[in-house]
This record gives structure tokens, sequence and C-alpha cells, in this order.
């Protein structure tokens, strides 16, 4: 069944049936994501020119969030090596290492059964090294996306080998160093691979039905890429909107998918008003951060700031991509999936937009800097909606 004929009270089984992954799946790309990570620390470098150490590869993007789509496998692996030393070290060797990864890649697949198709980059100095691989006893191929990057979390504020947990916050410093090399280099966002465990926790942490929520969120969104094609906003920032949404509306564990489904989409429709950031792993106390945390606040709307990396807006610079999206959404608010039984519409989640540039959220934050940031802040017209949350 389409998603638009779907009836409200049916979202629930309609995720179940089509969207989670099912158990021989999971396996599937559990193991190709195993053996891909098996390979990248433990044989991958051993005929390198230089030795290369690498301290740890994390899983990102869905698998590592536990959003993953049924017949959607993909996987980030963000590969930390020891001989990157400094952001400015991971721009500038990132390629030399990408391709040292193709150049074994390629090897192994003499020696085995297993098949990589790698995509050729452009660039003369590539992020990531992207390839679809595919094994007997696969029975679809997995894409992954390797990005080499800088261990700034381990290095820093951790002992080796020790995860990421709930409540763990990052030594300030760590973003004050990000703050001054991107502002330096002019590369706002470009290191956010860096903070992979943080995105991966913030996410994971969150209850299976939001989980199910940003899954279905997602489904929707790749059929709107399908028909709108590009440029779209990034996925990123419909999974956060998800977060936002459920925050401010519900934060029950149980709670209507279509109410949630609606108000996601009418955030969609309102992105002119977005202004969303969090609190979980940096704030206002250091002033290095709240000055550039300010700066980021008086940017175009929308905002949302990467809860793991303040210097990653993930919904700038998609004005166009933000409009499609939004008539996309207001055409879906009349199909079946947003009406109740009786025919009535479903309501959304009461979410209050604020007035003014800074609002309520879990804490106010009454510094000097946000004093001086409401006296050169422009006033908002009276008939528009405001809204800058800190959770």
């Amino acid at each position: 069944m389409e998603l638009s004929q779907v009836q409200a009270r049916d979202l629930d089984k309609f995720i179940e049936d089509h969207l989670l992954p099912d158990t021989p799946f999971r396996r599937q790309v559990r193991r190709a994501i195993h053996d891909i990570c098996s390979f990248l620390k433990e044989e991958c470098f051993q005929g390198a020119p230089h030795p290369v150490r690498v301290s740890k590869v994390v899983k990102g993007g869905s698998s590592g969030k536990g959003t993953t789509l049924r017949g959607r496998s993909d996987a980030d692996l963000v590969v930390f090596l020891s001989q990157l030393r400094s952001f400015q070290e991971q721009l500038d060797r990132r390629g030399e290492f990408i391709r040292e990864i193709r150049r074994q890649l390629v090897a192994y697949q003499r020696e085995t059964e297993v098949q990589f198709d790698i995509q050729d980059s452009s660039w003369q100095n590539p992020r990531a090294l992207t390839f679809t691989f595919s094994s007997p006893w696969l029975e679809e191929s997995v894409e992954f996306d390797v990005l080499p990057a800088f261990d700034v979390l381990g290095q820093l504020t951790r002992s080796p080998g020790l995860q990421i947990s709930t409540g763990y916050r990052p030594d300030p410093q760590i973003y004050v160093r990000l703050i001054k090399e991107c502002t330096r280099l002019g590369k706002e966002g470009e290191f956010s691979p860096c903070f992979t465990e943080l995105q991966r926790a913030f996410l994971k942490q969150r209850p299976t039905k939001l989980k199910s929520l940003i899954r279905l969120v997602k489904y929707w969104y790749q059929l709107c890429k399908e028909s709108l094609g590009k440029p779209l906003p990034p996925q990123y920032a419909l999974e956060l909107l998800t977060v936002y949404a459920w925050e401010c509306g519900s934060q029950a564990t149980d709670f209507s998918t279509a109410q949630g489904f609606r108000t996601v989409l009418e955030l969609v429709m309102n992105y002119q008003e977005l202004h969303i950031f969090w609190t979980e792993y940096y704030d206002f106390e250091n002033p290095v951060i709240s000055q550039y945390l300010l700066k980021q606040l008086k940017k175009p709307r929308p905002v949302i700031l990467d809860p793991a990396d303040p210097t990653g807006n993930v919904a700038g610079g998609q004005a166009c991509g933000w409009l499609r999206l939004a008539q996309e959404a207001e055409d879906w608010l009349s199909y079946p999936c947003f009406q109740n039984w009786d025919g009535s519409p479903v309501s959304p989640w009461n979410i209050q937009l604020h007035h003014g540039p800074i609002s309520c959220g879990c804490r106010i934050y009454e510094y000097e800097q946000q004093r001086e940031y409401y006296q050169t802040y422009e006033a908002p017209q009276k008939e528009e909606n405001w809204t800058c949350t800190i959770l």
C-alpha cells in the first residue's frame, strides 16, 4: 500500500510492515558492516608505505542511530586515524588515506569472493570514499561511505575504547578549537565526522516509537526526493526536526504517530520560522562558544544546528529546497494519513511559537552576550512567528 493511501490509524502498522528492517536483513547488514570494519581496522593499512594506526572505526548514519529503513542498506563508517592530529591535517591528508583504502579494497577483492563497486570522485581531495559491497551470502548489496577523521574526542577527553554514554559532555575546549579552526579555514560543518559518536548517541537513546516516526518521516522524504528531485534540504535536518517536534509536543514514549507526522510536516511548511539548537553537548558557558552560537543564530532562517557540532547549520543554504518541500508537505495534509476515522483532520501537537530572538526551553540563559544579542537583533514583524528553542 502507498503511504498516501494509509489511514491515520494504520500508520503504526504501515511502519511495522513496510519500514522496519526484518531480522534476516538486519543480520546481513550487521555482518557486512562487521566485515568492512574488521578489514579497515586489521588489514587495510598493513601494506601502507608509512605505518598507519586505526584508533577506532565508528558506525554512523542510519545504521549507527538505529533508524534504518527496510531495503535501504547503507552505512557511514568513520575511520579515526592516529596520524591525523588536527582538523587541518584531516583536511589536508584525507585524500591520501582515501586513495590507500581504495587501493587496498581492490587488492582485497582479488583474494576473496566479495565485490566492491567503487564510485569515482571528481574531487582531488574527497571527503569520503563511496562504494557498494556485494557478497555471495548477502541478498542485497550494501552501500558504504568511509570517512577518515581526526579523533578529537578520544584524544582529548576519553581513555581508548571508552564508549560515549548518556550524560557525556565533551571538554568545551574541543569546541573552542573546532570553532577557531572552522573560522580560520572557512569550513563550517566540514569536520562533523569527528563528532559521529555524539550524533549517534543523540538519536540512539531516543524512545523506540520516536525512531519509528523518524523512519516514517525519512520514508516520506525519500518519496519527495523521487518526485521533486534536487535540491532538497538534507535528510539529517528532517531527522532533527522530528526530534524537536517530539520534544516540544509530546515527550511521551507512546503517542499518536499521525499527530507526530503532521506536526513535522507543519514545521516543514513553516521552515522560515525554524530556529533550533540543543545544549546537550555545548552551551553558552564558555565565552568563545557563546559568542559563536549567537553569531550562528543571527543567520537567516531556517537554522537547525547539529547538536554535536555547533559549526554545522544543517538547514542553511537550501531556501529553494525548503520551499519545494514545504509545498509538497502542504499537499500531503489532505491525504488519508492525516484524517481521523470520522473524516476530521488529525490535529498536530501544540508547539507554541515564541516571539523574540531567544525564547524559553529547558533553561533561559541570561548572560551579557545575550543581552547584547537582544539589543542588536532586528526586531521581528508583528505578523511573523519566531521560535528559538534551547533544549
